[in-house]
């Protein structure tokens, strides 16, 4: 049986899903044409990518890919070989992702923004053949080639792209690992070519000649959605770090580059929706809101923007290891916060503790099968087996993925997203493994036991919190310092609090639900001298905000905003108060490049 997304109407609402159960999905869904067969047919004088002050032709792109390519097969890349992308969001970034399959080989993204001790393990716990950068790359040994050209000539090169079997190897993307180090997901060709032609049969990619936002991390599986709409014919505009991080910024992006599509998670699409109303006027917008759990007020919000005509927005579901997406559905008025239906080529099943199937109202895990489920995870045959398992309704013998989460099955087969069954958490659109935090503070010699959460009271955002159990009391700021080269900087704890001992529960396990919420003094603040009290007024009214936005009861003039906790959100919140008590615009990247205190408020007082 089948769930299809319906398109949706102009006024937001949206025709009922034609599920009538929980075993959903096309279990003989057509296989998708190729990707590059599709992007060999764009007329070549269309627009492919505009990065900053560079744009790049359909023509062109083909040219300079193929060119790559060719360079990929001398250095002894093709079908299977992993070429490691070691480059930031911009045309060079395109032409080496597509360059990179033209060769017939996979590519394997690392954001040169992770810590030096991550890039150089995934590259060398991938085996990847080559490493693509344009910069100093990770120290692992394997041969390094200079990043492609983007200004290759039309038609100066030839664009054959080489042959590869539906289940080769496309792209190995990495996440967050339960045993302390990130596992690579595996993802074949066809699966990919699948998930477009899902995106345009659902609706959800439905704008011919769309301008798509890439926003997401080349390292995070949603980028994968963004980039690969330029084999339809679509306009890829790159999204540099500075205006994904300042709503301001990016609601005017969306308006001067008239974008149709941006994939955006529910924490930055909250921040996003203010800045977007005050542009005014109807735009042919579609969010493509996931990532993580949407609250029922944004839902609202985003459905009040939806019935304005402001905004089209589809709230989407899926696992990396199932190619992105498994679930959509559209946000309308008028009903509670839902993940949708399982996309055409998957197929869901809602199991229970005895693994029998739950009937329509009733909670269970969701298992994944279907022609999108990945491959696996890289060198890890262990860790496949365990969450790739036998599909008992297949009779070839077919695999569904145990993702892990917790669903409720609601009328017309859609779901609601429950949970973590597991210690994994969402952050911001992040997938985090609780355990791997702690893996890393217990490998810090300052501490002896150390106990993860997650928690929705941190400085007035869900946050991470670390219990640690030491005899030497590790100073937060320092402890903080030495995680941030160990871990992503979405990783790294917002707040440490120390514990004598950890409460458990009566069968003898850590009782997380007991652990205490932060104190105030969590991290605490150096103000404890008159030297180091905020001084003139922007001064201490900059420190009463951060008090505020920090809930820290003392702040001095050294103190440094992301050394007590801050992160990307916070420093939304943080300009939007400034703006309100001080009556002055400040980018966000102000407060990226005047963390200390005394620095930011002298910032503010050359802007008034």
């Amino acid at each position: 049986m089948t769930a299809v997304l319906p398109e949706r109407t102009a006024t937001g609402a949206a025709s009922d899903l034609s599920a009538t159960g929980h075993a959903a999905g096309s279990a003989t869904a057509r296989p998708a044409e190729d990707l590059l067969a599709r992007l060999a047919r764009v007329p070549a004088d269309r627009v492919a990518v505009v990065a900053g002050g560079t744009s790049l032709t359909f023509g062109g792109l083909r040219a300079a890919a193929s060119a790559f390519a060719a360079r990929l097969a001398e250095a002894g890349a093709g079908p299977e070989h992993l070429v490691a992308l070691h480059l930031p969001r911009g045309a060079e970034l395109v032409v080496a992702l597509i360059g990179t399959l033209t060769a017939g080989a996979a590519y394997l993204p690392v954001d040169p923004k992770l810590p030096a001790d991550r890039r150089r393990y995934l590259v060398t716990d991938s085996a990847a053949t080559l490493v693509v950068t344009d910069g100093a790359p990770p120290a692992t040994g394997v041969p390094v080639l200079a990043p492609p050209a983007v200004d290759a000539t039309p038609g100066s090169a030839r664009y054959r792209p080489v042959a590869v079997r539906p289940d080769g190897l496309a792209y190995v993307i990495y996440t967050s690992g339960s045993t302390g180090v990130p596992k690579g997901v595996e993802i074949g060709r066809a699966a990919v070519s699948a998930l477009l032609a899902e995106l345009e049969s659902t609706g959800i990619a439905a704008t011919d000649g769309g301008r798509v936002g890439w926003n997401a991390s080349p390292s995070f599986d949603a980028s994968v959605q963004q980039w690969v709409r330029l084999c339809r014919g679509d306009t890829l505009v790159m999204i540099d770090d500075e205006t994904r991080g300042d709503p301001a910024l990016l609601a005017a992006l969306v308006d001067e580059q008239r974008l149709t599509d941006l994939d955006i998670t529910p924490s930055h699409a909250d921040a996003l929706l203010e800045s977007l109303s005050e542009l005014g006027g109807p735009r042919p917008l579609t969010l493509l809101i996931g990532g993580e759990a949407i609250s029922p007020s944004l839902w609202q919000r985003v459905a009040r923007r939806s019935a304005a005509g402001v905004v089209r927005a589809v709230n989407l579901y899926g696992p990396t290891e199932c190619t992105v997406d498994a679930t959509a559905g559209w946000i309308t008025a008028g009903e509670e916060p839902h993940i949708g239906s399982v996309l055409p080529g998957l197929r869901m099943r809602l199991l229970d503790e005895k693994l029998a199937e739950v009937a329509e109202g009733g909670t269970g895990e969701l298992y994944l099968a279907g022609a999108r489920v990945g491959r696996g995870y890289r060198r890890r045959p262990t860790l496949t087996a365990e969450r790739f398992v036998a599909d008992p309704a297949a009779a070839d013998g077919g695999r569904m993925y145990r993702t892990g989460d917790r669903c409720r099955l609601l009328p017309g087969g859609r779901l609601a997203y429950l949970g973590r069954a597991d210690g994994q958490v969402k952050l911001r659109g992040h997938r985090i493994e609780l355990p791997e935090i702690e893996a890393a503070l217990t490998a810090d010699g300052s501490v002896a036991e150390a106990v993860v959460v997650l928690r929705e009271d941190v400085n007035g955002a869900p946050g991470i919190v670390a219990y640690l159990r030491s005899p030497d009391g590790p100073d937060p700021a320092e402890l903080r310092e030495r995680l941030a080269a160990r871990l992503p900087a979405y990783m790294v704890p917002s707040a440490f609090v120390p514990v004598t001992a950890f409460p458990t529960t009566p069968n003898g396990k850590v009782d997380r639900a007991a652990l205490p919420a932060p104190g105030s003094a969590t991290p605490a603040p150096a103000a404890e001298t008159a030297d180091d009290a905020p001084r003139g007024r922007v001064e201490e009214l900059i420190a009463g905000v951060w008090a505020t936005v920090l809930g820290a009861p003392r702040i001095g003039r050294d103190d440094n905003f992301f050394k007590l906790g801050g992160h990307s959100l916070l420093a939304i919140k943080l300009v939007s108060r400034v703006r309100a008590e001080l009556g002055v615009a400040v980018p966000v990247r102000a407060v990226y490049s005047n963390p200390r205190l005394r620095d930011l408020a002298a910032h503010i007082e050359s802007l008034a």
